[in-house]
């Protein structure tokens, strides 16, 4: 059965989301950092982007959405961005989200603080599988985490460069939300309310960041109010960077460059793509945005370095907008979690349903049957 007329937007699966999530993981999943200006601001950029029509007699649409980028083909140029603890805002998303992307042939990425292990994740991926990760503290740690996502079938590794600390998040804060989670009366209350979820967390583990689990014993955890996973992770330099491009024999992605200047040297070093993000607003009020940073980073590159882009999409016409920028491939982080957590798996469907018919219906509208010929779409700013 048809969700679209339960569902036709991102925004409406949004709205009934909101009342199926605990308040306190709605505020995890929803808030950002500060006054949360970045996080809004990632929309109204994009608002912003005008396009105009590329052949205004292109005859009859033949949409082609597939993209190659880091030796795969994808069959649209969306995926499923990481979520740190994805598994605690909707019960075992990790693991439908990442068959979701697999049905679709959507890359995957799995979170570094996922509540779920890659070797869980890893047989349902299929190829379509990228890792996220946060800094390990000490090679051994790095090493091993490596090889685990390696051995698990993830494809791509993803180094995420823009948390070099862990940012105050209002929202967070106001919830008193605590890594591992504690049962507390608001909490349990929150949840209560939530009959759907709680439901759905009956017989689960409590969900929280499981990856570094396996370490615990042997290295010492530091602050017992925090998650082992909390305490192995460093602030990485350069050099941590040249360590980990030789340990990783796959393809190399970073995550959370902004700024053009230091681009160069990330390829020098042997950076194979990049992925341009502000983390959804939740790092740095101040932050350029996607929109902003995507043209001077592909300048920069030229056409053949592969660009990934996320912040504030919530349609089809976001998509394109970001692609006529530069990106070549888009990722959502909260859209998909709308989804699930709006109708479970037929809601992440929904999700890319609704993404791909946007972007196919707007491509006949510009005169272009390949997501990438947008670039020649963008209609001069200020206009």
């Amino acid at each position: 059965m048809s969700l679209d007329p339960l569902y036709p937007t991102l925004t409406d699966l949004k709205h009934k989301a909101q009342t199926r999530v605990p308040r306190y993981l709605w505020d995890y999943l929803d808030g950002s950092t500060g006054g949360e200006t970045a996080r809004w601001r990632n929309e109204e950029r994009l608002d912003a982007v005008q396009l105009w029509t590329k052949e205004p007699l292109a005859g009859e649409p033949q949409p082609d959405l597939s993209v190659d980028i880091l030796g795969h083909r994808f069959d649209a140029p969306i995926g499923v961005a990481p979520v740190g603890m994805s598994g605690a805002v909707w019960p075992g998303a990790e693991h439908s989200l990442a068959q979701m992307a697999t049905r679709h042939r959507l890359p995957y990425c799995l979170s570094t603080v996922a509540a779920a292990t890659p070797e869980e994740i890893g047989p349902h991926i299929d190829g379509n599988g990228w890792f996220q990760l946060y800094a390990p503290s000490t090679p051994e740690l790095r090493r091993d985490v490596l090889a685990r996502a390696k051995d698990s079938g993830f494809t791509a590794l993803v180094f995420t460069v823009d948390v070099p600390i862990l940012s105050r998040r209002p929202r967070e804060m106001k919830q008193r939300l605590a890594n591992p989670m504690r049962l507390t009366p608001r909490i349990i209350w929150q949840s209560a309310m939530r009959p759907a979820w709680a439901l759905g967390m009956v017989g689960r583990r409590t969900p929280q960041p499981v990856l570094f689990d396996k370490y615990k014993d042997s290295f010492t955890q530091g602050a017992k109010d925090k998650h082992v996973g909390l305490t192995l992770r460093c602030t990485p330099d350069w050099t941590y960077f040249e360590e980990l491009r030789r340990e990783w024999d796959g393809p190399l992605i970073v995550k959370g460059v902004l700024n053009p200047d230091p681009v160069q040297k990330f390829r020098d070093l042997g950076a194979d793509g990049f992925w341009v993000s502000n983390h959804g607003g939740r790092q740095f009020e101040a932050a350029a945005t996607a929109v902003e940073a995507l043209p001077l980073i592909r300048e920069v590159l030229g056409d053949d370095v592969p660009v990934i882009a996320d912040g504030g999409v919530r349609s089809g016409t976001d998509v394109l907008r970001l692609m006529a920028l530069g990106a070549d491939m888009v990722m959502l982080g909260r859209g998909y979690h709308w989804g699930l957590a709006a109708a479970g798996d037929a809601g992440a469907a929904q999700v890319t349903h609704v993404l791909t018919e946007e972007i196919k219906i707007d491509m006949a509208q510009l005169g272009i049957n390949r997501p990438v010929d947008a670039r020649g779409c963008r209609a001069p700013a200020g206009m």
